[in-house]
């Protein structure tokens, strides 16, 4: 006697228990791994976007000095010649030669031209 063709399709479709538990066990894998790479993909998206979104962190105030002036008078000590210098933010370091000879470190704020600091090099 021959078969119905739907009764083999329905033997065809159905596996074994064994079969079918590694089959969910994959199912599963595959959606838990897409999850975990959606996930990734968003956070680098957002990255991208708050990077792009972010003000420079260089605001006026760090290139201008006060009263958009373009320069600052900063007094010297008489007779004293600039060895180096170094800029950091609104101060500079100068390392001074003075007129006696000594050398010394003077740093100075660059919005009121005051001294902050002195030290006496060598010795």
């Amino acid at each position: 006697m021959v078969r119905p063709v739907e009764q083999e399709n329905d033997q065809q479709d159905t596996l074994d228990p064994a079969a079918e538990k590694v089959r969910r066990k994959l199912v599963r894998f595959m959606g838990i791994n897409l999850a975990i790479l959606f996930a990734a993909v968003m956070a680098v998206v957002l990255a991208f976007v708050y990077k792009s979104v972010q003000p420079t962190q260089t605001t006026e105030e760090t290139l201008l000095l006060p009263g958009d002036a373009t320069h600052a008078a900063i007094a010297l000590p008489q007779g004293a010649r600039i060895v180096s210098q170094a800029l950091d933010g609104m101060r500079v370091s100068l390392q001074l030669r003075l007129a006696d000879g000594t050398e010394e470190l003077h740093v100075y704020d660059l919005r009121s031209g005051q001294l902050q600091a002195r030290a006496t090099l060598g010795q």
